[in-house]
């Protein structure tokens, strides 16, 4: 065969090939266009009979505020309250940042010999430290006891959808049964649906304000239900039963903890102790820390290896627990 016979079948094969792939591509579209057909047809006939709402499992998320923040609200956000949540405070907001103010105040005081006009900048850092610090803990307190009690209330909730109880009225049983701060949350949730908010969005609304993901799923549960049906007694029962194993394996951490802790605690109060004692027995040895350009070097960089110290063992100690 010689070169001219190779190159026709060669362009030969080279068109065939072409006109294959044209085809294929022909046949393709033609199925991809009639399946895109069916889908629509199907849907038409179905559009009907399917429920309008869609199921947002927006639950499992924080909500986040995106919205413009007003000063007032910016500077409640700094020393780490919510203006509208100042009725689960123990105290009032001012009362807390004039008594954190005080203590910056006295923190600056004993800085400013050793700092001198550089302990100024400690006055305002400190107030918003001491502040975060007094209602971070007031939030963790609470959150604890809406965890602790949470499992109690699924429970009321289930023996009363098992007896034929509505949800709405299972949930009013707990606001009023349920101890503190859980029956306060679940009476805002009724008194929301009282006035016409869906009860997806109340809960969905509830599981926002506490910050829990146990909450959380429970609405997802709620708002599944709300939307599709199915079996809620059973869902909230096994979610009951998961929150209190997540709770014991808490507890069982912080008892695991408890030596750590302590430890940290002694170890932090010994120089403070040792401090006061050898005041007591000679204040001018002490004093040389307080009054010596080099005892107050020597003062500032223990405070500092100090406070650096129990932060190290506080990360590790959260850390390690579940």
């Amino acid at each position: 065969m010689n070169d001219g016979a190779l190159q026709y079948l060669l362009l030969m094969g080279a068109c065939l090939s072409l006109i294959g792939l044209g085809l294929s591509g022909v046949l393709v579209s033609r199925a991809q266009s009639e399946n895109d057909r069916r889908a629509r047809r199907l849907g038409a006939i179905l559009a009907p009979h399917m429920r309008s709402a869609q199921i947002e499992l927006s639950a499992f998320t924080l909500a986040e505020d995106t919205g413009p923040r007003n000063r007032a609200a910016t500077f409640a956000a700094i020393f780490g309250f919510n203006l509208e949540r100042q009725a689960l405070y123990p105290t009032k907001w001012y009362i807390v940042l004039a008594a954190t103010f005080l203590i910056a105040a006295a923190a600056r005081y004993a800085a400013e010999d050793m700092l001198g006009l550089f302990s100024w900048p400690v006055l305002p850092i400190a107030w918003v430290l001491f502040s975060r610090m007094f209602f971070k803990r007031v939030e963790a307190k609470r959150r604890s006891k809406l965890l602790w009690q949470f499992p109690d209330a699924l429970a009321m909730i289930v023996r009363s959808i098992r007896v034929g109880v509505p949800v709405i009225d299972a949930v009013r049983n707990v606001s009023l049964a349920a101890p503190s701060p859980t029956a306060g949350e679940f009476n805002r949730l009724v008194d929301q649906i009282s006035v016409g908010t869906p009860l997806d969005e109340a809960v969905t609304e509830l599981a926002t304000r506490t910050g829990l993901a146990e909450y959380r799923f429970f609405a997802t549960a709620l708002s599944l239900q709300t939307q599709t049906g199915g079996t809620l007694s059973e869902t909230l029962e096994n979610l009951a039963d998961v929150i209190r194993k997540r709770a014991a394996l808490k507890a069982r951490g912080h008892a695991m903890t408890a030596e750590a802790r302590t430890s940290s605690s002694i170890l932090a109060m010994l120089p403070v102790l040792t401090g006061g004692m050898l005041y007591a027995l000679n204040p001018g040895y002490m004093m040389l820390l307080f009054s010596d350009p080099t005892g107050k070097m020597f003062f500032s960089t223990a405070v500092v290896s100090l406070a650096l110290g129990m932060l190290t063992i506080r990360a590790i100690i959260k850390s390690v627990l579940p």
